[in-house]
């Protein structure tokens, strides 16, 4: 194949629904309806509805999400928050920004996901939340976790931001904890047209709340509760996330059909995968491999057209941003492992069968 195949490409995808978005975008510019509104707010009816939860709050990105979070949860300083060293940064930015600190516990050798065995472990008087991660679209644990929280009174969040329309036990994700953080960023599987957002709750009381805060602390005009923020998501990402939810789906059992290829036509040895707990259907979010020499390996991918990319690169416990926390090489060894032998393969819905086999071709080559 002569052309590249990058890990990701949305143009694909946007063509699509370009028609579709683009008048949707005259809705928005006809109502004025920038900032919050009807857009927004008919998303989240529909993403309540998608994830079979009773209320689903939009916001300017995953980020803010976990943030708010912590904070409708009394989470601050002093508090400790058990998360997974093996996630995107934020996971343990929301904790941070509220002012609490992030505890990291190893992920598992095989799913790559929390480490169910290593969190009482790390519980203290000032724990008072455990957050596991779907990580990569696959669900962790999620029984294991919320026993966990159930045995010593902690609050439950997932952190969903990577697996829009992913099922644990037959069950879609975001309904499982007190509240599940999403990121709506562009490159996720359901991505709004700019930064975006959302927390989705069987609460009442949570998403009045997270509403409040996202707003300045407001639950009537000019009338400030609490310290608040201004989180609130976009009409143009509300309108352009209601097209694309239609589609997510169809996208989803795409990915999860050249899933289904790579892992069972891929037989190298040399190439390790993710393992695929019976219980958990992911939306493979990304395809994560680890080979022993990561960059002899790039090397060659590149070579044969193929565009790597790393998720992550640098554990959480170890990035110098928490350097005061004073982690150090060894404690997390398997999160540790992985970082320094990740590869993300290309994986979007929109790649052609032949595109498909030219990776795995490659792949069995190396």
């Amino acid at each position: 194949m002569n052309k590249k195949i990058p890990c990701l490409d949305l143009k694909g995808q946007h063509l699509q629904v370009k028609k579709e978005i683009f008048e949707a975008f005259e809705k928005v510019y006809e109502k004025t309806a920038f900032s919050g509104g009807p857009f927004v707010e008919e998303f989240e009816k529909a993403f309540a509805n998608f994830c079979g939860v009773k209320y689903a709050v939009g916001l300017n990105n995953g980020t803010t999400a976990l943030h708010l979070a912590m904070l409708a949860l009394g989470i601050g300083a002093g508090d400790e928050v058990i998360i997974p060293a093996n996630t995107f940064i934020a996971t343990a930015w929301g904790v941070s920004h509220a002012g609490a600190t992030p505890v990291f516990v190893d992920c598992n050798k095989d799913t790559w996901e929390i480490d169910i065995t290593k969190i009482e472990e790390k519980i203290t008087p000032k724990t008072k939340a455990v957050i596991g991660v779907h990580l990569y679209g696959q669900p962790f644990d999620i029984d294991g976790v919320a026993a966990i929280c159930k045995k010593h009174n902690l609050k439950f969040i997932e952190d969903a931001a990577q697996a829009q329309g992913a099922r644990y036990k037959g069950k879609s994700i975001g309904g499982f904890g007190e509240m599940a953080c999403f990121s709506f960023y562009p490159g996720k599987n359901l991505g709004a047209a700019g930064e975006a957002g959302g927390i989705t709750t069987n609460s009442e009381s949570y998403a009045n709340h997270i509403k409040s805060l996202r707003n300045h602390g407001m639950t009537v005009r000019y009338y400030h509760d609490e310290i608040g923020y201004n989180y609130r998501m976009g009409g143009l990402e509300g309108a352009s996330l209601n097209i694309k939810l239609k589609y997510l789906p169809e996208w989803n059992k795409r990915r999860q059909s050249i899933a289904k290829r790579y892992l069972s036509e891929v037989k190298n040895p040399a190439i390790k995968m993710q393992a695929q707990p019976e219980w958990a259907e992911s939306v493979f979010h990304l395809f994560v491999v680890t080979t022993e020499d990561k960059d002899r390996f790039v090397k060659y991918l590149d070579d044969n057209n193929i565009i790597a990319a790393f998720h992550y690169p640098v554990p959480c416990h170890l990035q110098k941003a928490y350097s005061h926390l004073r982690y150090k090489e060894g404690d997390c060894p398997n999160a540790e492992y992985l970082a320094s032998h990740c590869v993300s393969l290309p994986m979007y819905a929109e790649l052609t069968d032949e595109e498909v086999q030219h990776v795995i071709d490659v792949l069995n080559r190396y």
